[in-house]
């Protein structure tokens, strides 16, 4: 309260800064206060003096903070204390990477800790220099008193001395602040030294993996008793960091751990119900084998999917926990392997999981450099026995005819891996123990690890296709027409990203992941300039990626708000295509500034690019804008929608889709015509199902002269009556509309509310008409005209040429 007191009272003093005196750090000369102002002046500071004496009074902010830095201080202490840099050269690569995981876990803690001092502090380093500066004026003020009045020189004088006092309350916890900002800096040298430490022993172990680090097998000795005695302590103390570390982690990152727990809490009943589902339809054959396998298995199926989970959303989580949590999922693994997959893979699954079990066994041998040796070794020769005991099993199975191209990748993969194993155990046996470990760790966890995302995909994607398969759903047309489309671009995206994270995890496992980003890392980071413009590699990549995941993004999100909005509410289809329309607009305009900011545009350049567009616009673009703003008021007014069936001009069909720049229509003939939006505004437009699908047919009909007028209204209007979807309202109405040359004419009018079948109504219509008339022996006169015929007089004879003859 006190604070923001303070605050207060700081805003009432002075004016805001500007944003030039605010970029310039060179604090403001005191000056001596206007004797106009002493008294306005004068409350104003008291004020500022008692709230910053309130302030000194409340319990310090950051003494909160001291136990977070006590416990970064322990952990920074314990790892400095366990080993020195030239110890971490001798310590095995992946206790290096754990450490260097744990080094960036408390720079990341201990920079969130350094904002929230700032932050504790800032209000009291705020106020003392403030209260310094208004106590300095006051003190020039005071020296100069001749014209001011004796009772303000009062006034002044206790002034200044509540100021003093406010500043000597505020020390107290200022001293304490800056002692812990001391601490503080002290902390964060070591810290950086720390990490560097480490990094360096990890570049000097990569060097090394072309080197020899040991005698040959042969002349290896064995370990001193005070050897194995501090490779034991070594190893105890490193698993006691480890644990200090998972428990730091977890308590450090609590919404991380909330959202996987709450994940594994969902997960329970959606795989319960599963299970009952797949077991009430696994009698009649209704659900795939592989669904099935998932379905059938609930715990192996939470246990995989944990694990994914884990890996996915906690990548820089303590090693030990995510190893704890890839070997808890081993069974399962096996367990919900797709039962296609035995004709590709063989026992290659069931030897990955044996082999990264092993694997993780060498822990116990850490403590005798000569018995991790051996093991190693030991461990080596198995893979390459059991590797060439399921080449040899394929080779006999026809391995080569059953599987094609995939079974051709893997073979070569397993090849690959038995060279390997092979430079590993050459490596192991002349002295090269950096590189006979790496090799053979490497290729077990990535061919564990493969198999792992491997099965993990195939669960996800069988639940998916039980979700979307739900007769619940099959209301939904996004879930009854896109479902298998969107089943199968989920699959290639998980195959992707399982790829894409076995090829980080695997080169991260062979060594060359950290090489590889420092040089990806300065080719991206590589900028040329256009004048005031620079632009770099990774931006226009980001750029492009960022307009791409815009792009899928507004699709996506037009899909499904058409779908449910159409279908799963009571709104118009006009207003919510509407709606779908315009929220895929604001996505991709908001992925297109996300874009640019991703690229490097400022708010100065974005300013820019807008003006050079606005120019463009007022130059060139004028139809591309004026269609786009009217395919808006298309959008808002909705005119037409998307289903309707239009005339413009001569174009004749039915509205497939409303653009940002076109509409689409379908003729009846099956042409697709692209009107540009403005000619929908500009032209006039003829929409037949603007408000409702209700249709007028309209007979005309001729009679015979003689015929009975009111026989054939009734008949007309009876015919219209009975012809199916006519209808009742309005009401049926036959017309006798006059005298035609040939024949009394009739009108019958009806209304019929199926548009779309409309001309097989009046067909029907007119066919009934017809029967209707012949049953009545009422005829349909033909259009006939009668010629008379009769003769002339004859002419008298001309005197000077012959008798004319007669004439018609």
């Amino acid at each position: 309260m006190a604070a923001t007191c303070c605050h207060a009272a700081h805003a009432q003093a002075t004016p805001p800064p500007t944003p030039a005196a605010a970029a310039q750090s060179t604090p403001t000369p005191p000056e001596p206060v206007d004797s106009a102002l002493i008294v306005i002046r004068a409350d104003t500071d008291e004020r500022l003096a008692i709230s910053a004496i309130e302030l000194a009074g409340q319990p310090d902010p950051t003494a909160a903070l001291a136990p977070t830095l006590e416990a970064i201080t322990r952990s920074v202490d314990q790892r400095s204390q366990a080993l020195s840099p030239v110890q971490l050269r001798r310590v095995p690569i992946i206790r290096l990477e754990s450490l260097d995981r744990h080094w960036k876990f408390d720079s990341k803690r201990f920079a969130r800790w350094r904002d929230a001092l700032q932050t504790a502090t800032e209000p009291y380093a705020a106020d003392a220099a403030e209260l310094a500066r208004r106590r300095a004026s006051w003190q020039l003020t005071r020296q100069h008193p001749t014209d001011i009045p004796p009772v303000l020189l009062s006034r002044i004088d206790a002034l200044i001395t509540l100021l003093t006092r406010a500043e000597q309350a505020l020390a107290g916890p200022l001293s304490r602040q800056m002692e812990l900002g001391a601490r503080a800096n002290a902390l964060e040298a070591r810290l950086q030294s720390g990490h560097a430490a480490v990094t360096d022993a990890i570049t000097y172990l990569d060097h090394q993996l072309l080197q020899l680090d040991a005698p040959p097998l042969w002349q290896a000795e064995v370990d001193s008793p005070d050897q194995r005695a501090a490779a034991s302590d070594a190893l105890s103390s490193g698993l006691q960091i480890e644990l200090e570390f998972s428990r730091a982690y977890v308590g450090e990152h609590r919404r991380t751990q909330f959202l996987f727990h709450a994940i594994q809490v969902l997960l329970i009943p959606l795989l319960i119900w599963g299970w009952h589902y797949s077991r009430r339809m696994s009698a009649n054959g209704s659900i795939e084998a592989a669904t099935q396998r998932v379905l059938a298995r609930p715990v192996s199926t939470w246990l995989l999917l944990s694990t994914i989970v884990m890996l996915v959303i906690e990548p820089d989580a303590p090693l030990l926990t995510l190893q704890i949590g890839m070997l808890f999922a081993l069974v399962s693994v096996l367990r919900l392997l797709p039962p296609g997959s035995r004709r590709l893979l063989g026992y290659w699954p069931l030897v990955a999981s044996l082999l990264y079990l092993l694997g993780g066994l060498g822990i116990v041998f850490l403590s005798s450099n000569i018995a991790f040796r051996y093991y190693t070794l030991a461990l080596t020769v198995t893979a390459m026995l059991l590797t060439g005991l399921v080449q040899w099993q394929a080779y006999r199975s026809g391995h080569t005819r059953a599987t094609g191209r995939a079974g051709q990748a893997l073979r070569m993969a397993a090849w690959g891996a038995q060279g390997l194993f092979a430079v590993s155990l050459l490596a192991n046996v002349v002295g090269n123990l950096t590189l006979a470990e790496m090799l053979t760790s490497a290729i077990i966890d990535s061919a564990y690890f493969g198999l792992l995302l491997y099965v993990g995909i195939a669960a996800l994607l069988s639940l998916l296709h039980l979700l979307l398969s739900r007769p619940s759903l099959a209301r939904y047309r996004l879930a009854r027409d896109h479902a298998p489309p969107l089943l199968a671009l989920l699959r290639r995206l998980g195959i992707f990203a399982a790829v894409v994270g076995w090829v980080v995890y695997a080169m991260d496992s062979f060594r060359i992941l950290r090489p590889t980003y420092t040089v990806l890392s300065s080719l991206l980071s590589y900028e040329f300039s256009i004048g005031e413009f620079s632009l770099s590699l990774g931006q226009v990549l980001a750029f492009i990626a960022a307009i791409t995941i815009a792009f899928w993004s507004a699709r996506i999100t037009r899909l499904l708000l058409q779908d449910v909005l159409q279908h799963g509410t009571s709104i118009s289809r006009g207003i919510g295509n509407s709606i779908a329309s315009l929220a895929s607009y604001a996505v991709l305009m908001l992925g297109l500034i996300i874009a640019l900011s991703a690229a490097g545009f400022k708010g100065s350049q974005l300013a820019l690019l807008f003006g050079a567009l606005g120019v463009g616009i007022g130059f060139g673009l004028q139809n591309v804008v004026n269609n786009f703003v009217s395919g808006l008021i298309l959008m808002f007014e909705r005119p037409i929608q998307p289903g309707d069936v239009v005339e413009v001009g001569t174009i004749n069909g039915r509205v497939r889709d409303i653009g940002m720049r076109s509409t689409r229509i379908k003729t009846f003939d099956g042409a697709d015509v692209v009107v540009p939006n403005g000619t929908l505004l500009s032209e006039p437009l003829v929409n037949w199902t603007l408000l409702d699908r209700n249709r007028r047919i309209e007979v005309n009909v001729g009679v015979a002269y003689g015929s009975n007028p009111q026989q054939v209204l009734e008949l007309l209007s009876n015919c219209a009556k009975q012809t199916p979807s006519v209808a009742n309202e309005p009401p049926v109405a036959a017309l006798f509309v006059g005298f035609g040359a040939s024949s009394l004419d009739f009108s019958v009018r009806a209304w019929t509310r199926d548009y779309d079948n409309w001309l097989s109504v009046r067909s029907e219509l007119i066919s009934r008409i017809h029967a209707a008339l012949q049953d009545a022996g009422i005829d349909i006169p033909y259009p006939q005209q009668d010629v008379h015929v009769r003769s002339l007089p004859k002419a008298p004879p001309d005197a000077s040429g012959p008798p004319l003859p007669p004439t018609a």
